[in-house]
């Protein structure tokens, strides 16, 4: 669940949760201390009303179940539903501090539900995060009632969901209520393994709309607009029009999210999240969704008219450089003839990409895997698909063309003071198709700036 924490036995064996002895739960915390630190669950500790702490062992568990008595507190091992307060670091904003419920899990490592990973920007690729126990019933009660998960659905610091579906939760949604149907007894199965019971449809044939429409409350309304740019429309409890995508359902956009969290409180909101979220995966299951290198093949069509795109545009650019060795070109205001051609070139060579992705767009099937995630916003963009099928397109460094390298020329394979695309930096290749070594290189160049930019904004916007 969202507001969980996995932990391992062996962390849940360590760690502990004073309880003060009284007579209703003597009895109870008595079976702890019998089971003592090695039988889960068990007690690891008793502390005595003056403060004296004793370990539980084979020798002083009898002399120990004789001593306790109201005042005394018990240090019983971690139980599923426990408090919890889950970090990581860099403590950013306040959402990387939150109150999770321990759920004892085997394995060896902490788990997370991927959507509470954004607030705390966690990923599953060998993150470290701590664990605090509360030791108290203030303290206890402080983070149970400020801290947890659904307190912080909405960030203080722009009014917008911080928690939303991702990936593959979102595909699923956008899958199912554009074009799914299936019949009464495959509906009402789908909604059961996400423990949705209640539901009972009079068609023999359900839509994925009105699959989708059980999860949301009967009074519930809405309009929104979806990714591309259309309306969503939802009367009574009902999605009448439009799809559910990043925009409706998404972190830090999610405005049904939004509209949820302010008709029905935060833990209304955050059971609604959490079934759209297994609905997603549960449709991805069902109807098969895949994406690999087939995705980027295009129609020889495509391969043609992409590179006439590039050699048209290479003949303007001929053109430029023409009438800049003659000292035809039309200055721009403020810059000299050398800038000036920098700066037309560049233009030009940004266009391909653009007038390409248009081109790819109009051929591509319209059930493309890779496609149907960037339109739902799920992952990645019309760019990677051009990217990886197409042209990788032009490099550049701090916004002009990459001019660098040896005297009058970026690398000793081009003749000096050559001013031609491929000579500063433009990749016509794909990543399908390779780049060859002088494309590379400049493509590495771009790659390390970037690195570097990274690595050393982090502490700049540390210290300020």
């Amino acid at each position: 669940k969202f507001n969980e924490v996995g932990i391992p036995l062996h962390v849940a064996k360590e760690l502990t949760v004073p309880e003060r002895v009284n007579e209703w739960n003597i009895e109870r915390l008595k079976e702890f201390v019998k089971r003592g630190p090695k039988n889960y669950p068990g007690a690891n500790y008793v502390v005595r009303p003056d403060g004296k702490k004793k370990k539980i062992t084979e020798e002083t568990m009898q002399a120990l179940l004789e001593e306790l008595k109201e005042g005394y507190l018990v240090e019983r091992q971690l139980m599923d539903g426990d408090i919890a307060l889950f970090n990581r670091q860099p403590s950013l904003h306040r959402m990387s501090v939150m109150c999770h419920l321990i759920k004892v899990l085997p394995g060896r490592s902490f788990r997370l539900n991927p959507s509470v990973c954004h607030p705390y920007n966690a990923d599953f690729d060998g993150d470290e995060m701590n664990l605090h126990i509360p030791q108290t019933e203030e303290a206890r009660a402080e983070a149970y009632i400020l801290m947890q998960v659904q307190t912080q659905i909405m960030t203080p610091k722009h009014g917008l969901n911080v928690i939303g579906c991702v990936e593959d939760a979102i595909s699923g949604n956008y899958i199912l209520t554009k074009e799914l149907e299936m019949s009464k007894e495959e509906a009402i199965s789908l909604l059961l393994s996400i423990d949705v019971d209640n539901v009972n449809f009079s068609k023999a044939v359900v839509t994925g709309k009105e699959i989708f429409s059980t999860l949301i409350p009967k009074d519930f309304d809405f309009n929104g607009i979806s990714k591309d740019k259309n309306e969503v429309i939802i009367k009574s409890g009902e999605l009448i029009k439009g799809v559910i995508d990043n925009n409706s359902i998404g972190e830090e956009n999610g405005v049904l999210i939004r509209e949820l969290y302010r008709r029905y409180g935060e833990d209304f909101t955050l059971e609604v999240i959490e079934k759209i979220f297994k609905l997603g995966i549960k449709v991805l299951l069902k109807h098969g969704f895949t994406t690999g290198v087939q995705d980027t093949d295009l129609p020889k069509e495509v391969i043609d008219e992409v590179k006439e795109i590039i050699e048209q545009v290479n003949k303007d650019v001929q053109k430029l450089i023409k009438q800049y060795e003659t000292k035809e070109l039309e200055l721009l205001p403020g810059k000299d003839a050398k800038a000036t051609v920098e700066i037309k070139i560049l233009q030009l060579l940004n266009k391909i990409r653009n007038r390409v992705a248009e081109v790819i767009t109009q051929h591509v099937k319209g059930n493309n895997p890779t496609l149907t995630m960037a339109r739902a916003g799920a992952k990645g963009n019309m760019l990677n698909l051009v990217q990886m099928a197409a042209l990788v397109g032009q490099q550049a460094l701090h916004g002009e063309r990459i001019k660098r390298g040896y005297v009058g020329r970026t690398l000793s394979i081009f003749k000096k003071h050559d001013l031609s695309p491929e000579s500063h930096g433009f990749i016509s290749n794909s990543f399908k198709s390779g780049l060859n070594p002088a494309e590379f290189f400049f493509h590495a160049m771009t790659g390390r700036d970037s690195l570097m930019d990274t690595a050393l904004r982090t502490p700049k916007s540390g210290y300020l």
